[in-house]
C-alpha cells in the first residue's frame, strides 16, 4: 500500500529548506583501517589509500543523488577513519606523518570535503606510537589539505592526564605557528577532547572507533534556522514549557529528514547505518544561528545572565524531540555557541561541547591553552560529557581582530584571555584523579 504525505506536510518541508536553511550537514562515512596494517610503513600507507578509495569511492555520488532524488541539502561529505596511532604503533618505524599523506590523498581521489581520525588516545597515558603521532600534528596537518586530528586526553573512568594536556598546548601554539601564513588553520582542524566518542560525525573531531563495524554511514542534520522559526512564531506571550514543546515538534521534523537521508545512503552503499547527531551547528548565513534562538526566548543578547538556562532548555527539547524521531541517536549531540570564554565555560557544564572555533591571540601562551583544556576537560569528567577545545592563537593577532577560515569553517573573532597566568599549575603534569562517580559499575 503506497502511503502519502500530506500536500501541508510537503510544502512544510520545501519552506523548511527553502527559507530556514534545513540540511544535513554532513554524511560521514567511518571506515576501519585496522586490516591496513603491513610490515612496512610504505605498504601500509598504501593499504590505508586503497581502503579508503574503495571503500568511499561512491559516497559522495551516492550523496549527490539523494540531494537531487530529495531536494534536500548536504552540505558536506566526509570520512573518518580508525585512530592513526593504532595503526601506525603497529609497523616498525612508521611515521604517522606518511599516513596522514595517504589519508589527504584519499580524501581527494574520492573527493570528500574532510577526513578525520588523525588521532590518539591517550587518557591513561599514551604508547610510544601515541607520543610519536601527538609530537607529529603540527608537520601533518600543515602538509595536509583535509586531514583533521584529535587527541582524547580524559575521561569521566580514568581521570585527566596531564601531561598530555601540557604538550597539547604546545602542540596548538606549534600547529598555528606552522600555518602563520593561512591564519594559523591548522588549529582549525585540531580538537582535544575529554570523553570523545567514535560515532561521532563532525569535523575536526570524528574518528572511527574500535567498537563500531568495518564500515558505517552516520549523519549530522543541522536546523538552527527551523528551530528560530518555531520559536519566533511563539510570540513573546509563550511560557517556556511552551517554547520547549515547539522546539521538541522541530527537532522531530528535522531529525527525521536526517534519519531519511542516512537510511537511503546506508542502503545504496550497502553499509549498516549508525546514528543520527542531533547536533545544532551553526554557520555564518545569516538567520543560520543559535544565538537567534534564543534570543527569541527574550535575551537581549546572549551572554546575559539566563543565557546558560535558555540553552540548557534549548538542548534538552532538541533531544528529546530527536529521540523521538530516530533510535540511533548518538555523536556529540550538544550545541555550538561562540560568547566570551568565561560564559561559554559555564555553558559547557549545562549543554554546549566546549570551546569550539575561538580564535584567540596570537601571543597566548602555551600554559594558558592548556589551562583551557584543562578547565574543560575537568567539566566533562565531573559531568560524564563529552567536552572538547578546538581553540586558534592565530599569529600575529589580536583581541578584537578577525580570523577568515573561507569557506564552512567562516570566520571567527579573537577573544580576550586572561592575563594570569596558570604555568606553575600546568608544569607539575601528573594526573587528576576521576572522581568517585566515575567508578560506576
Amino acid at each position: 500500500m503506497t502511503a502519502f504525505l500530506p500536500s501541508s506536510s510537503i510544502l512544510e518541508t520545501i519552506e523548511m529548506i527553502q527559507r530556514y536553511r534545513l540540511d544535513i550537514r554532513t554524511v560521514t562515512m567511518g571506515i576501519n583501517l585496522l586490516p591496513c596494517v603491513r610490515a612496512t610503513s610504505g605498504a601500509t600507507c598504501e593499504a590505508v589509500y586503497d581502503m579508503v578509495t574503495s571503500r568511499a569511492e561512491e559516497l559522495v555520488p551516492v550523496c549527490r543523488g539523494i540531494e537531487a532524488e530529495l531536494g534536500i541539502p548536504i552540505v558536506n561529505k566526509r570520512i573518518s577513519v580508525t585512530p592513526v596511532a593504532l595503526v601506525s604503533s603497529a609497523v616498525p618505524g612508521c611515521d604517522p606523518v606518511d599516513i596522514a599523506r595517504a589519508l589527504d590523498r584519499a580524501a581527494a581521489t574520492v573527493g570528500v570535503n574532510f577526513i578525520g581520525g588523525y588521532s590518539a588516545l591517550v587518557e591513561k597515558g599514551g604508547t610510544e606510537g601515541d607520543k610519536r603521532l601527538v609530537r607529529s600534528i603540527p608537520e601533518a596537518l600543515s602538509e595536509t589539505d583535509v586531514v583533521c586530528s584529535s587527541v582524547n586526553i580524559a575521561s569521566s573512568r580514568a581521570g585527566i592526564n596531564m601531561n598530555a594536556v601540557r604538550e597539547m598546548g604546545q602542540v596548538i601554539k606549534d600547529s598555528a605557528t606552522a600555518t602563520a601564513d593561512r591564519g594559523s588553520i591548522a588549529c582549525a582542524k585540531l580538537v582535544v577532547f575529554a570523553n570523545s566518542v567514535g560515532d561521532n560525525p563532525f569535523m575536526a573531531g570524528a574518528f572511527h572507533g574500535i567498537e563500531e563495524p568495518d564500515c558505517v554511514i552516520s549523519v549530522g542534520v543541522s536546523g538552527p534556522g527551523v528551530v528560530d522559526r518555531a520559536v519566533a512564531a511563539l510570540g513573546p506571550e509563550a511560557s517556556l514549557n511552551e517554547i520547549a514543546e515547539e522546539i521538541k515538534k522541530a527537532a522531530f521534523k528535522v531529525t527525521r529528514t536526517g534519519q531519511l537521508v542516512g537510511t537511503m545512503a546506508a542502503e545504496r552503499l550497502g553499509v549498516p547505518f549508525g546514528i543520527v547527531d542531533l547536533s545544532l551547528a551553526p554557520t555564518a548565513e545569516i538567520g543560520d544561528s543559535v544565538a537567534h534562538i534564543l534570543e527569541h526566548m527574550g535575551l537581549e543578547q546572549v551572554g546575559a545572565h539566563g543565557t546558560t538556562a535558555a540553552l540548557a532548555l534549548l538542548n534538552d527539547a532538541v533531544k528529546k524531540g530527536g529521540m523521538m524521531a530516530c533510535s540511533r541517536v548518538g555523536g556529540l549531540s550538544g550545541s555550538f555557541i561562540p560568547v566570551n570564554l568565561e560564559k561559554l565555560e559555564a555553558m559547557t557544564a549545562i549543554c554546549s561541547v566546549g570551546l569550539d572555533m575561538v580564535a584567540i591571540p596570537g601571543d597566548t601562551p602555551a600554559s594558558s591553552i592548556a589551562g583551557m583544556i584543562a578547565d574543560e576537560a575537568a567539566i566533562g569528567m565531573m559531568n560524564h560529557k563529552t567536552t572538547a577545545v578546538r581553540v586558534i592563537p592565530a599569529v600575529g593577532t589580536s583581541t578584537g581582530d578577525d580570523v577568515d577560515f573561507g569557506g564552512l569553517l567562516g570566520h571567527a573573532p579573537v577573544m580576550p584571555v586572561s592575563s594570569v597566568g596558570s604555568d606553575g599549575f600546568i608544569s607539575r603534569g601528573g594526573f587528576i584523579p576521576s572522581p568517585v562517580h566515575g567508578f560506576r559499575n
